[in-house]
């Protein structure tokens, strides 16, 4: 009978009068803390802690209740004539009665905490290291999601900085080109009678010089201007700002240039200049195109000088049946580019058409996309892809785009070239650019875009993976256009 007051006393203490569900206990939900208890009395039974017959038994009785609920003669093990252990085992089982598991287990807990003074401070310890063990956890997901917003936004800024640059050059060589045109033309019908393709060659090759010297006139007077200023300041303030150029005058002179050109060209000062780099751009090629009138020739149309419309890119998110749609046949097709390469699909204008559509999407990583336009009379109306390496595609793109075309994540392109290249060489068509190339997330979402025809040409849609050392990409593509 004291066996059963005993444990009976410990089951009230465990679950109060009447016992009850306990959700929580020491910080800890019950199941979890049971199992850290029953984990520390086998691990320290007899080592560390040395409990009597009697209280050993009580701790199985509330074990066996909580792993196979009360007692049931008809599921009890046989016991054996002499098995006094296992008989006094089941002894203390059946008077714990019907209490339910989650009593047992808090039984066991106060059980073992009311006989072994370590219980406790064990626990305590093991609750202050999952604490701690949690808030680091926290704080390094907090660290690492600033961090990666910061990158993130840092690489909108450089890509929205870059693009702002990009369209600002743009429209500065088209402000510039739109100056000079009637005055080129005239100079080009003079060296070309009869020859509109080779007379559109020289233009372009006299608007692109044009605008270098432009730039670098431009450049030459910024620098004039630091250099007065700058000698007008006391030692301290040359050493501060000195400083304070050399972090920052590499990323800000391009895109300041730029807008001191467009104010310029907006107020007329640098008119008279113009004209003047005009006259010697035009002497400056008199005896060369004179060699490439005798050496060269052709015949066909070419497109007066246009103002090119920017091009309209938005996104949808039906990526799964846009590649199914690719797969299956209903489409372009689907290409793998490999790291290191640069696909371009040749899109001749067609002339029952009046603007061209693109959608395009990829398997798990993103690509590099950009558009550009061919000043040349298609020689067939047929779509053509080819695949080249990021260096053969250098040596065979245009130079024009070469000098204002970078990709934000390779790197700027060289920017000083050689001449115009050898006088026998056969010209090359001259190319626009409609959208720079910049890497795209088109893994998640389809890219789908268009563009008014500018005249009679071809369009070179380019998907570059030039910047991957090892992944090949996946392409889902469709081109067609719109009467």
């Amino acid at each position: 009978m004291a066996s059963a007051t005993s444990i009976s006393s410990a089951a009230t203490t465990a679950s109060g009068a009447p016992p009850a569900l306990t959700a929580e206990k020491w910080g800890f939900p019950l199941q979890e803390l049971y199992r850290l208890a029953f984990a520390f009395y086998k691990q320290n039974s007899g080592k560390a802690i040395h409990l009597s017959y009697e209280d050993n038994l009580k701790l199985i009785a509330f074990k066996q209740q909580a792993a196979l609920g009360p007692f049931n003669t008809s599921r009890a093990p046989a016991l054996g004539v002499l098995d006094v252990i296992g008989r006094d085992r089941q002894q203390h089982w059946q008077l714990l009665g019907e209490i339910t598991r989650e009593q047992a287990m808090e039984g066991f807990v106060d059980l073992l905490d009311t006989m072994c003074s370590a219980f406790r401070p064990y626990i305590e310890a093991v609750r202050q290291d999952r604490d701690e063990t949690l808030r680091k956890d926290l704080k390094r997901m907090e660290l690492e999601k600033e961090a990666r917003e910061r990158k993130e936004r840092a690489q909108q800024e450089l890509l929205e900085e870059g693009y702002k640059e990009e369209l600002q050059r743009r429209q500065l060589q088209d402000a510039l080109n739109k100056q000079t045109y009637q005055q080129f033309k005239l100079y080009a019908e003079k060296q070309f009678p009869g020859n509109p393709e080779q007379q559109a060659v020289l233009i372009h090759q006299l608007q692109r010089e044009h605008y270098h010297q432009y730039m670098q006139q431009l450049h030459l007077q910024n620098q004039n201007q630091n250099q007065n200023h700058s000698h007008h300041q006391s030692m301290e303030e040359k050493v501060a700002q000195s400083e304070e150029d050399n972090s920052t005058s590499n990323n800000n002179n391009g895109s300041a240039e730029l807008v001191n050109a467009m104010d310029g060209l907006k107020l007329g000062e640098l008119d008279a200049q113009s004209s003047l780099d005009e006259q010697n751009l035009m002497e400056e090629h008199g005896g060369e195109q004179e060699q490439h009138h005798q050496q060269q020739g052709g015949d066909g149309d070419y497109d007066d000088y246009v103002m090119i419309r920017p091009a309209k890119i938005w996104t949808r998110p039906d990526i799964e049946q846009f590649k199914t749609e690719v797969s299956a046949g209903d489409g372009d097709g689907v290409i793998t580019i490999g790291h290191g390469d640069t696909v371009t699909v040749r899109v001749p204008t067609n002339m029952n058409g009046k603007c061209i559509f693109w959608e395009f999407a990829t398997d798990s990583y993103d690509i590099g996309f950009g558009i550009y336009f061919e000043w040349a009379k298609p020689v067939t109306n047929e779509v053509t892809v080819h695949v080249s390496d990021s260096d053969e595609d250098e040596d065979c793109v245009d130079e024009d785009y070469l000098s204002t075309t970078e990709d934000l994540e390779s790197g700027s392109i060289g920017q000083d070239r050689g001449g115009m290249g050898s006088p026998t060489a056969a010209p090359k068509a001259p190319i626009s650019i409609i959208v720079p190339i910049y890497r795209r997330e088109c893994y998640n979402e389809v890219y789908v875009g268009s563009h008014s025809y500018p005249g009679e040409g071809v369009y070179l849609l380019k998907f570059d993976n030039s910047y991957s050392i090892w992944r090949s990409k996946t392409l889902y593509y469709r081109v067609y256009y719109e009467r």
